[in-house]
């Protein structure tokens, strides 16, 4: 079920509940933790994330060449005036197309990292699509699960 804002919503002049922040902040928590347990039992070479993938992967290598899932991302360039224009208008593209397209999300800064706090920063799920996309299509996000599965095997 989708609820649409009124007419008359300004969000820069909405209040700011702290409740409804740390739900949203509960909710990004799951989907990080959902994900990686995904990853701890799936190669992620083999996974897909949407119905989109290839279609999002074309259009992020199109849109950022300069893009290396393998390198660590500089959340002040992603969060300048033009990052956030350029991946603003990259994820528009998915309005009705990506539920959720726009919802906060958490992204490791970097494919070789766990989750941790100085690890990842709060992303829209578009960009977290994107990025872990093109991560995974590179073997990038493996190790988790080879990780996990020696876990399994010592235990």
């Amino acid at each position: 079920m989708s609820l649409q804002a009124p007419a008359d919503f300004s969000a820069e002049t909405a209040d700011n509940f702290e409740d409804i922040e740390k739900q949203f902040a509960v909710k990004a928590v799951q989907h990080m933790a959902t994900y990686w347990s995904i990853l701890e039992k799936v190669r992620g070479s083999t996974l897909r994330l949407t119905k989109m993938d290839d279609d999002i992967l074309a259009h992020l290598e199109k849109d950022f060449p300069e893009f290396d899932p393998a390198e660590t991302i500089d959340e002040d360039k992603m969060k300048s005036k033009e990052g956030k224009e350029r991946w603003r208008n990259f994820m528009m593209a998915y309005e009705k197309k990506v539920g959720d397209y726009s919802f906060g999300t958490l992204l490791r800064s970097n494919p070789k990292w766990e989750c941790g706090n100085d690890e990842t920063i709060f992303v829209p799920r578009m960009q977290f699509y994107a990025i872990e996309i093109a991560r995974n299509r590179k073997g990038l996000n493996d190790w988790v699960y080879e990780k996990a599965q020696k876990e399994k095997e010592a235990a």
